[in-house]
């Protein structure tokens, strides 16, 4: 696993073989944060949340880049085990790992974020759901983003709070926010 861009840059670490995860690939995760910084400015005080956070690379790119806080939620605990690991390696503070199962999390959870990416395991079965749920416990501060990873199965198009799709190889990125003229 590789960090992409900010105070990390070019720092890796190496995933234990025997995890579960699929970590999204370097070059969707390139492209995907290309995309994000015509949406956000990490280094403006950006709190971010990453759901199913596996290996914590989208969590660690987040915190090199500049987020202010990052929580990140994972119901394994090895992987938890080594996002933390990650974490204190690099000496940060900005980053919470929480071992949670991710739609108990969203349930329970009282705090916004301006960004959220969650990368379920492809063949989850309420992986639909997840959109719905995040805008119904109203998870995103005002101008916030969320970002699905998910299969080419799936299309979010016509969920109302969809914004773009984005695809790099096998990897699909949803895009999700309040419309303008939307009610909230």
């Amino acid at each position: 696993m590789r960090v992409i861009a900010g105070i990390y840059k070019r720092r890796r670490f190496d995933v234990p073989h025997t995890f579960k995860a699929r970590p999204t690939t370097d070059f969707a995760k390139e492209n995907l944060f290309n995309v994000l910084n015509n949406y956000i400015d990490f280094e403006d005080g950006v709190t971010a949340l990453d759901l199913f956070a596996g290996t914590g690379s989208i969590s660690i790119e987040l915190v090199s880049r500049g987020c202010d806080k990052v929580i990140s939620v994972e119901k394994d605990p090895q992987h938890l085990s080594f996002i933390n690991k990650v974490m204190k390696e690099v000496k940060t503070d900005k980053c919470f790992a929480h071992r949670a199962d991710v739609f108990k999390y969203i349930e329970r959870c009282q705090e916004k974020f301006d960004f959220i990416f969650a990368d379920p395991p492809y063949a989850l079965e309420r992986l639909s759901e997840i959109p719905d749920l995040i805008f119904k416990h109203n998870m995103l501060k005002d101008n916030g983003l969320f970002v699905l990873e998910h299969g080419k199965d799936l299309s979010f198009e016509s969920h109302p709070n969809f914004l773009e799709h984005r695809y790099y190889g096998s990897v699909n990125f949803s895009f999700f926010g309040q419309k303008e003229n939307q009610e909230k």
